[in-house]
């Protein structure tokens, strides 16, 4: 193991060290009762890119606060029956990739919609306006707002949930068939979206962002995605005299409260020399997984592309 980590036997028994806010379950049967209030209506525009068998099309929802969401969406061209789907999540900062990378799965008979967060790398709009800093990454948007439910990530939680319910209400797709997966960032959102949609069959993380934030302080990992804990408390709170109270407001968002809530099958992938997303917040959340769970560790890696890892999950996938 890294010198900075844990030994693996430490490691499979460590449980976080982040709060649970105490009203946990009611803000989020709050969250996702605002999101039931906008349906699911989506649009389909037929796309630039094309291929044989495969029809792609940009879809377009509207998300909590009236936010506008874009997805690319894919499906066989004349699907045979009722087929599976897979919900898909991009890395921070990034987008929704391009359309081939998700032709495997369409030849493979499967519908892929692939959602683009809010105010990144892609169309999405971010229509963000809580109190507080905006400047210092996302992860921090709504820590001083005097209203816990300004926080952006959790606006973004509930577009992948809205994100796998519009996937799972096509005709032509199975309900009880439906897949999340993705990377850092977007393997937060699946685990996020499996957990506030309990009807997510098969869940496929690779090394998850937003899991145990107070460890990341406490490893001094307060760089890259994580930047804005340093400026937070540099230019906000220098003395941490508010530190109680900024963990306790992000662990709404935090991925290892989500992870008891989570029904589907995981298979979870990570670098054991991860530093941008260590592998003890990790598995904060990990073991706290009460569905059936396998891990896969790649003691080499770290915050990267892992060999054979997308195989891994096409594999897992084939399930459906």
């Amino acid at each position: 193991m890294p010198v900075f980590e844990m030994p693996l036997e430490r490691l499979r028994e460590y449980r976080g060290c982040s709060p649970l806010p105490g009203d946990f379950d009611a803000y989020w049967r709050a969250a996702l009762g605002e999101l039931e209030a906008t349906g699911l209506d989506c649009t389909l525009e037929p796309a630039g890119f094309q291929a044989p068998g495969v029809k792609c099309f940009d879809l377009w929802f509207t998300g909590v606060r009236g936010a506008r969401i874009h997805c690319k969406f894919l499906r066989p061209e004349k699907p045979a029956g009722r087929i599976p789907g897979v919900a898909m999540f991009h890395g921070y900062m990034h987008h929704a990739g391009e359309w081939f990378e998700r032709l495997p799965y369409a030849y493979a008979g499967m519908a892929v919609l692939v959602m683009e967060a809010r105010g990144q790398g892609g169309l999405s709009e971010d229509v963000y306006d809580g109190a507080g800093p905006t400047l210092f990454g996302h992860v921090v948007r709504g820590v001083r707002d005097a209203d816990p439910q300004k926080l952006y990530y959790r606006d973004v939680y509930l577009d992948a949930v809205k994100t796998v319910r519009i996937l799972m209400n096509m005709d032509f797709v199975d309900e009880g068939r439906v897949a999340a997966t993705g990377k850092s960032q977007g393997g937060a959102l699946a685990l996020a979206a499996a957990a506030l949609e309990p009807r997510v069959k098969l869940c496929a993380p690779m090394y998850p962002f937003l899991c145990d934030f107070k460890r990341i302080l406490e490893m001094d990992l307060n760089r890259n995605a994580y930047e804005g804990f340093y400026y937070y408390f540099k230019k906000c709170d220098p003395a941490h005299q508010y530190e109680k109270e900024f963990f306790e407001r992000l662990g709404y968002i935090d991925v290892q409260n989500h992870a008891p809530q989570v029904r589907a099958k995981v298979l979870w992938q990570t670098g054991l020399m991860d530093d941008l997303c260590p592998p003890s917040a990790q598995f904060a959340a990990y073991n706290k997984l009460v569905s059936p769970k396998a891990i896969k560790l790649y003691p080499e890696h770290t915050h990267e592309l892992i060999c054979h890892a997308n195989d891994e999950i096409f594999t897992f996938f084939r399930q459906l």
